[in-house]
């Protein structure tokens, strides 16, 4: 594998490691691509250096990579834990493609995690690019221990870390999620996604539907902890999370481990992921050192 070219844009020392981003070109996706990551120290380890878990937490719609590491409040549990942070940008940018810009919920900063198939969106490779290019980018560069990898997110990265996580049960130890969006065969935000970056199908929309995944999953044992907040001004017509309960008791199995917690006055905003974030990664901390 040849070696990517990192570019190191920013570096701040935060809890005894540094919250940094980069930036590199994307084989993939055709364009410059940035990430941010918290890097706890290394401890040194019979003279080698000392292979952490990682998290990776997807974002939103109109988010970066900064959102989560300037709002949630993640870093100091990490230190402690020992878990490196990796939070990607939301889609490719600057591509020159018609209309990119046009629309806050598709385009620019709304790639969905999808690998669009359709011929003026195929570049928006979302989902490969944070199931195989950004790892293979993170795994060479960085202390990771690829044995000991959770996904996490929040509303559209809630989405894409669930859907993700379904997919690959091999590569993720644990998923979670906050205020995803549970169904998006079957909402606004997901049916005009999926008709403009997959086409007319509906059936190939169901390949990246959280809740299709979970009511035909055959994979292996799984812990999934969900948070959504009753005040989220978009629980009702785009989130509709309970369909994740909903297709795990349909479907009759035990094999997924689903915890969906609902919490009052709680909205959609990093207020609400802030809350939580550290009982999140408690949760994960739990599989990754299993």
């Amino acid at each position: 594998m040849s070696t990517v070219a990192l570019k190191e844009l920013s570096r701040s020392k935060c809890f005894a490691g540094h919250v940094i981003k980069y930036s590199h070109p994307s084989r993939l996706l055709g364009c410059d691509m940035k990430f941010s990551m918290f890097l706890p120290e290394s401890k040194p380890l019979e003279k080698r250096e000392q292979k952490l878990p990682v998290l990776y937490f997807l974002s939103g719609l109109t988010c970066t990579e900064d959102n989560f590491m300037q709002k949630a409040g993640a870093q100091r549990k990490a230190a402690q834990e020992g878990i490196i942070l990796v939070a990607p940008d939301t889609s490719p940018r600057g591509l020159g493609i018609e209309g990119e810009d046009d629309s806050w919920d598709l385009g620019t900063g709304a790639g969905f995690y999808v690998d669009a198939t359709t011929e003026k969106w195929k570049q928006y490779k979302m989902y490969s690019y944070i199931t195989e290019e950004l790892p293979g980018i993170i795994n060479q560069s960085f202390p990771v221990d690829t044995t000991r990898v959770s996904i996490a997110g929040h509303s559209m990265g809630g989405h894409g870390a669930l859907v993700i996580g379904l997919k690959n049960p091999d590569k993720y130890r644990s998923i979670s999620a906050f205020s995803p969006i549970a169904n998006p065969t079957d909402c606004p935000w997901g049916v005009k996604a999926f008709s403009a970056y997959l086409g007319p199908d509906k059936d190939a929309w169901k390949a990246y539907d959280a809740s299709e995944l979970i009511a035909n999953y055959s994979g292996p044992s799984k812990k999934i902890l969900v948070d959504q907040g009753k005040a989220d001004q978009f629980l009702e017509e785009q989130l509709k999370v309970e369909r994740l309960t909903k297709a795990k008791n349909d479907s009759g199995k035990n094999v997924l481990d689903l915890s969906l917690r609902l919490h009052d006055g709680y909205d959609h905003s990093y207020y609400f992921i802030s809350t939580f974030i550290e009982e999140h990664l408690e949760f994960h901390a739990k599989q990754l050192k299993a």
